[in-house]
């Protein structure tokens, strides 16, 4: 086997609601080396600590020199105090993450909401590359998201810009994790195609997502999207019902902003055109006719891996201002 030329590295970190992903990205953008976890069952220390023990591990992973390392994580960063502000999916509120996971690592950090980070991956060096007005929706566990304006990041004037999963798109709608009621991410996410899913297995007993139910396989989007891509009825049938929601915010991401790209990434991407072609349809369809017919909606390049390669960016960033 050829031993890994050495090369200057980074440790890409992606915080998801339900899943953490350590990336070894080199300069020309690559990941080496992934380590993954869940989220789920951790309190703050538990999730800081290991998330210091899996970048310790992608550090002794690396072929070359880490010289930092970036975290994409799922809420919302107060640029101004310092710490995370919101984190529905996360024991990270009031935390002051970038400085505690500083001292923990003692190399620099870098850290931003990681819609922005895959905003930045996509927006660089993946499917908005080149375009100057961009949104990115990150659709796993909730929905993030980013966006490009005149050619520039746009964080908000305290870093939590581009909260789209937290829309109101249901008045009086169903509560969602954050508190609030009737949210986009509620009706559109991956955990929305799991909970579409489990209702339409209970009214189509003869389908293979009902048989599954019974086997006792839980009804996740990931489950759902496995049994669509096989064909089964009902399993299609949810995941083109959150498509349609999905389709549904886009209509307003549309109309407020007028992209010329909405890039779609997260771990519900998976479903493909399944879920982007009914979304595609209500927005030529709801959409202001002049902003519907000049936004393309298009997966994400770097797919389930665009977290982590934002994060790298950044982190590269912050070295080469150093």
């Amino acid at each position: 086997m050829v031993a890994p030329v050495a090369a200057n590295c980074v440790i890409g970190v992606d915080i998801g609601g339900t899943k953490m992903l350590v990336g070894v990205v080199d300069e020309s953008l690559g990941v080496l080396h992934r380590i993954q976890q869940p989220t789920a069952d951790a309190d703050t220390n538990e999730l800081l600590d290991r998330l210091a023990s899996m970048v310790d591990e992608a550090v002794e992973a690396a072929p070359g020199e880490v010289l930092g390392v970036g975290f994409g994580v799922a809420g919302i960063l107060d640029a101004k105090a310092g710490m995370i502000a919101a984190a529905p999916h996360l024991p990270l509120v009031g935390v002051p993450f970038e400085a505690l996971m500083g001292e923990r690592l003692g190399v620099p950090v870098a850290v931003d909401n990681d819609g922005n980070t895959s905003m930045l991956a996509e927006w660089l060096h993946g499917a908005a590359k080149g375009v100057s007005d961009a949104v990115m929706l990150t659709v796993g566990t909730g929905i993030g998201g980013g966006i490009v304006a005149n050619g520039g990041l746009v964080r908000g004037s305290s870093g939590g810009g581009a909260e789209f999963g937290h829309m109101v798109i249901e008045q009086d709608g169903e509560q969602c994790s954050c508190g609030g009621h009737g949210h986009f991410e509620w009706y559109a996410s991956g955990d929305a195609i799991g909970r579409a899913g489990e209702r339409l297995a209970g009214r189509n007993p003869a389908s293979a997502l009902a048989a599954a139910a019974v086997e006792g396989r839980e009804v996740t989007g990931a489950l759902v999207t496995e049994l669509a891509h096989d064909g089964d009825a009902a399993s299609i049938e949810a995941i083109v019902e959150v498509g349609k929601r999905l389709g549904q915010g886009m209509v307003s991401i549309t109309n407020i902003f007028n992209p010329e790209l909405i890039v779609v990434g997260g771990g519900a991407i998976a479903a493909g055109d399944l879920l982007l072609g009914p979304a595609r349809e209500i927005v030529e369809r709801e959409a202001l006719a002049s902003l519907g017919a000049n936004v393309s909606i298009v997966p994400a390049e770097f797919g389930a891996d665009a977290g982590v390669i934002g994060a790298a960016v950044l982190a590269f960033e912050q070295m080469a201002q150093a």
